[in-house]
Order: structure tokens, then C-alpha cells, then sequence
């Protein structure tokens, strides 16, 4: 569902009591605790029970499950209701808001709200958002600055997507998904990357590409701009700051790149490389966190967090201790001699940088990859390219696709992207039934070997399961 972003955002403590639809997603949830921590009154309701809503009942917040008109009872004239991208117009608690004229607002406005009266930094990007964003929040912890944040998946240092801080700052994992980074009106900006995605919501590659332009309008007057110049579509923006008076700083290997890194080195679950700023060599980072990507994600956060005025000696050590997000490349653990790892990618050059990493970690050893599809939409514009990636993997499974937002098409499965995986056939399962993948997993997987779930689905609630049955393999074998 689409809700209109009002013409003049309210403070949250205007807001009256809000209660969100939808309030365990990564963005909804990361909003409800921040004006818990700020004493507003907090109700919300979610399709699917999970540990985020628990947490947020022991903050203080009543959550249920499941989702009734009657949950909006205690709500009056001057309250609140926030409601999900992901939920649609026949949702009962939208149909009641409706009808009583309650205040609606979409998530962006509703994280407008809470940024009011901070100096915000904006991490936007096709790929990599929640990592830079996480790592920017680790480096600024560590330089003392204390930011408020909202990142869209939980920090494992702190096992939370959102904290309220002392400082001035206010750091924000920007979405474009839906438009609603063009929402917000941040001191500064960082761009991690431009890849044609969400053509459901922004129709072409070059909507949305000129969406990131639009992005730069609503940058404060000489504000900040971080651009990582080794993607194509990133480094296509900077003229165009450069031109809105921005204060433009280009990242990247590229020798053009005002802050570059060089030297990489990969190691097992560690990334190091040297850091020269204008020419003039800083350090060495060693992230505890592999693969390529996360080089420039944390680049990018460098850049952001120097420009900003803080010292690279104290943001090096909050990149260091970074122990990465939930669902980016998390290791959920080893049994067996086999590492279980899961991941959010879902876009072709996300699945080719998490496999990258993963051949670092697995080394001699063999990647396994039991993928599963997001939206019919994608899936129907990239599942070749999709499949192509996956070909960076040994054995690869791939699951029917997850629908958010969209009804089935029986011509989009899963198969249309295990047909284009240039693997031997025997090295690559079409799986449409979920619950028989662990089991798969687990009987493939050798001593040595990495196993990875990817996907931005529920794919993730196979991980573990299919750990469990590696350990009850290491002890039958112990």
C-alpha cells in the first residue's frame, strides 16, 4: 500500500499515540523503538510472529499478532497510524484508520519524524545500505559522536536496528525502494551504488537512476556527499553534486577516488586494506567481516566519517570491531567441519559479491547455495542474470520465489533461474518444496565446505535448520 507523504511533517512527540502496521520490519520496528526511547506511546500488530516483536513488548510497546480493527481502538483524534509498504488496502487496521480519519503516515514520514531536530546522514544505494550504514554507526561510536540510528537489519555488536544517541547526528539507512529517501532532507549523504532495481515501483533503469539525482536535491546547501566512483551509476552522480555546490568526496580502488583503498587482502573472514586520503596514506583497516564489497562499504563510511571532522585512528577502530549486520553474510555457526552462513542478497551483483566473500571463507573447501528468489517482478526482469551469478557457486539449490507485495505467476519460478545457472546439471536443484532443502543441504555438505542461504525471503529460517542437522550428524559421527 501507498500512503501519501504529508505536506508538513510533525515532530514525533506531535504525533499523539502511534501504532504501526506492520511494526516488525526491519524500518517499522527501528522507528517504534526510537520513540519508545523518546516516551511516546507505541502499539502495533504484524502477519508474522518473530522475535523482533517480542523484543519490542519488553521495551514497552503493545504488539499483537495478527492484525484486527480492534487494535486500533484505543486511538483517537490527534493519534497516529504507520503503515508498511508490504501491507495492502484490505488490511483490517488500514480499513479502520480509513474510516476514522486517523492521521496515516508511510514509514518515511514516520522516520522523518523521529529525525527532526538532528543533523542526519543519509547511507542510500542499490546495494549495501544496511552494511555501510552499520559501519558508519560503528565508526562514530567509536570517534565518541554517539549518533542516533536506523539501519534496516539489527547490529550484532548491539543486537538492535536502532538506538536513540546523545550526539547531534542521526544516521539513516535511506530506501529507495519506494521513494522514501527523497523524503528526508540530510546534512549529508553517502551513495554506495546505482543498479537498475524496483522497476515494480519506478517502471525504468532510468527513473530510477534519476531518482538518486533527485536525491541529491534534498541534500542540505552545501551539505555532504559521499560517492563510491567504482560503480558506474554512483560515479555518474558526482558532476551533478559538484554542480548543486555539494562538498563531493569520491571512494573507491579507482586512483581517481579522492579517499582509495589499496593493497586489498583477503583472508579467511577478513578484509585489510591501506587507506590514502588526497594522496596522503592513513593506515591499514582490517575488517573482521570478508569480501570485496564490504571494502567500500566501509570506505565509504571512512569518507563520510573524516569529512564529518573525526579522526581516522578512532573511526579505524569502530570499523574494526564492526562485526557485521544480521542477514549479511552472518555466520550462524559450524558443525560438522562445515560453516553455515546466511545472507539478504537477492540482486544479481549482490549474489556475486556474498559469493566472492564466500570463496574467501571456504577457501580449499566447496560453497554450497541454496537461493531463493524475491518478488515475481525481479525475478522476471533478472533471473537470468540471477542464475549467472549463482554459477560462482559449486552446488546450488534454488527455492520457488518469495511474493512480497505481488501475487504468484506461474511462468516466474524458481526454475527460471536454476535453467540459466551455468553449472552441470547435476550441480544445480530447481526445489520448490522449502522444507526438504536443510536436509539437501546437509547431505551434500562434505567436511571443509560452506554452506549459504541467500535471499531477502524467509529462506533464512533455513540456516539453522539446516545447522541442526549437521550437528546431529557430527554426533552420530563424534
Amino acid at each position: 500500500m501507498r500512503v501519501a507523504v504529508p505536506e508538513v511533517i510533525l515532530g514525533a512527540s506531535e504525533l499523539g499515540r502511534v501504532h504501526f502496521v506492520g511494526i516488525g520490519g526491519a524500518g517499522l520496528s527501528a522507528i517504534a523503538r526510537l520513540m519508545l526511547a523518546r516516551g511516546v506511546t507505541v502499539s502495533g500488530s504484524d502477519g508474522t510472529d518473530s522475535p523482533t516483536l517480542a523484543a519490542l513488548r519488553a521495551e514497552g510497546a503493545e504488539v499483537h499478532f495478527g492484525h484486527d480493527a480492534a487494535h486500533l481502538a484505543h486511538l483517537g483524534p490527534g493519534d497516529t497510524v504507520v503503515v508498511s509498504t508490504a501491507v495492502r488496502e484490505t488490511n483490517p487496521e488500514v480499513v479502520e484508520a480509513l474510516a476514522r480519519d486517523l492521521r496515516l503516515l508511510p514509514r518515511s514520514a514516520a522516520l522523518a519524524a523521529v529525525m527532526a531536530g538532528r543533523r542526519t546522514v543519509a547511507v542510500a544505494g542499490t546495494h549495501g545500505k544496511t552494511t555501510t550504514t552499520g559501519l558508519l554507526v560503528s565508526a562514530l561510536l567509536a570517534a565518541g559522536a554517539d549518533p542516533t540510528y536506523a539501519v534496516g537489519g539489527d547490529l550484532t555488536a548491539t543486537g538492535t536496528n536502532a538506538a536513540e544517541g546523545t550526539g547531534e547526528l542521526f544516521v539513516a539507512e535511506a530506501d529507495e525502494s519506494d521513494g522514501a529517501f527523497l523524503v528526508y532532507t540530510p546534512h549529508a549523504a553517502v551513495v554506495t551504488n546505482v543498479e537498475a532495481d524496483h522497476l515494480d515501483s519506478w517502471g525504468t533503469e532510468e527513473a530510477y537512476a534519476a531518482a538518486f539525482v533527485d536525491f541529491l536535491d534534498r541534500v542540505e546547501p552545501g551539505g555532504l556527499v559521499v560517492l563510491v566512483v567504482d560503480d558506474p551509476g554512483a560515479a555518474r552522480l558526482a558532476d551533478a553534486a559538484r554542480a548543486r555546490g555539494l562538498r563531493t568526496v569520491t571512494v573507491g580502488e579507482s586512483e581517481e577516488a579522492s579517499v582509495r583503498a589499496a593493497d586489498l587482502v583477503f583472508a579467511g573472514s577478513t578484509s585489510s586494506f591501506t587507506v590514502h586520503d588526497d594522496g596522503v596514506g592513513l593506515g591499514t583497516v582490517t575488517l573482521r567481516i570478508p569480501g570485496r564489497h564490504y571494502v567500500l562499504d566501509a570506505l565509504a563510511a571512512l569518507a563520510c566519517g573524516l569529512r564529518l571532522g573525526f579522526a581516522f585512528d578512532d573511526l579505524r577502530a569502530g570499523l574494526e570491531a564492526f562485526t557485521g549486520t544480521r542477514r549479511r553474510m552472518e555466520h550462524k555457526g559450524t558443525a560438522a567441519g562445515v560453516d553455515v552462513y546466511d545472507s539478504y542478497a537477492h540482486h544479481p551483483a549482490e549474489i556475486a559479491g556474498d559469493l566472492q566473500a564466500a570463496r574467501s571463507v571456504a577457501g580449499e573447501g566447496r560453497v554450497l547455495v541454496a537461493f531463493q528468489p524475491h518478488l515475481v517482478s525481479r525475478t522476471r526482469l533478472m533471473g537470468a542474470e540471477m542464475g549467472a551469478a549463482l554459477g560462482a557457486a559449486d552446488e546450488v539449490v534454488v527455492l520457488d520465489v518469495y511474493l512480497a507485495r505481488e501475487d504468484a505467476d506461474p511462468e516466474v519460478t524458481g526454475a527460471l533461474v536454476a535453467d540459466a545457472v551455468p553449472l552441470p546439471a547435476g550441480s544445480v536443484r530447481h526445489e520448490p518444496d522449502a522444507e526438504a532443502v536443510p536436509a539437501l543441504l546437509a547431505s551434500l555438505a562434505r567436511p571443509g565446505d560452506l554452506v549459504l542461504t541467500l535471499g531477502a525471503g524467509d529462506v533464512t529460517r533455513l540456516a539453522p535448520l539446516a545447522l541442526g542437522l549437521l550437528r546431529e550428524r557430527e554426533g552420530r559421527d563424534g
